[in-house]
């Protein structure tokens, strides 16, 4: 078990702190926090949502006493044994990198001293954890980015980036799911949508799963698309 605390975010939500880290073992742990909560209060508990080192549990405040749910949160966090280091599904990601789709793999090759051949290749040889969904619906926190390419973000953020842009920033990457402001570095773009709300499952990731990008030609997108 980690060491935690639980502090409230307004009225309607609790929030579990574990330590401060991107860690796989923390984050599964988190998930399995997330579904402990869930397990035990059932409909009370609207949302509980994973963070890196965190877990927030959304509840009505007009059915359930605050201090009743801090004490289910409790002792479901109390109650769990330490969990296994979860791996989701592979979720494998088509990219056209670089040209008009990856106007910034210049500057990435430009800061890991190599060519943007070899950041194709940095980035396509890893196989990257979901930490985290947030920020817009889809958009999922993937980790472990190589030191090699783990350019920081842009001193300038762009005003709107392209729906399915592949990006890295520091250690993470990930993919746009819609236009967007942001501060990413773009280095391909993908035909796959991240969120759908008419899929039967909108969201592509999710908290535990494992992305591998796949390289394809510009061509191969537009006939992907």
């Amino acid at each position: 078990m980690f060491p935690f605390r639980i502090v409230p975010a307004g009225d309607s939500a609790l929030v579990v702190e574990f330590p401060e880290r991107i860690d796989p073992e923390l984050n599964a742990y988190c998930i399995a926090v997330a579904d402990a909560i869930t397990s035990r209060c059932g409909t009370v508990v609207r949302d509980a949502v994973v963070g890196y080192c965190s877990v927030t549990a959304y509840f009505d405040p007009l059915r359930v006493d605050a201090s009743w749910m801090e004490d289910q949160v409790t002792a479901a966090v109390i109650e769990l044994s330490d969990a296994e280091l979860t791996e989701g599904p592979l979720v494998e990601v088509p990219v056209s990198y670089g040209g008009e789709h990856g106007p910034d793999l210049a500057d990435v090759a430009r800061f890991g001293d190599c060519s943007e051949e070899e950041v194709i290749r940095l980035h396509t040889d890893g196989i990257y954890r979901v930490f985290m969904v947030g920020f817009v619906p889809g958009w999922a926190y993937m980790a472990k980015v190589d030191e090699r390419i783990a350019v920081p973000r842009r001193s300038s953020p762009r005003t709107a980036v392209p729906a399915g842009s592949v990006a890295i920033a520091g250690g993470q990457t990930g993919v746009y799911p819609a236009v967007t402001p942001g501060g990413w570095n773009i280095i391909g773009r993908t035909p796959v949508k991240p969120f759908d709300p008419d899929r039967p499952e909108p969201f592509l990731f999710k908290a535990g799963d494992r992305v591998k990008f796949r390289r394809i030609t510009a061509d191969e997108f537009g006939q992907l698309v």
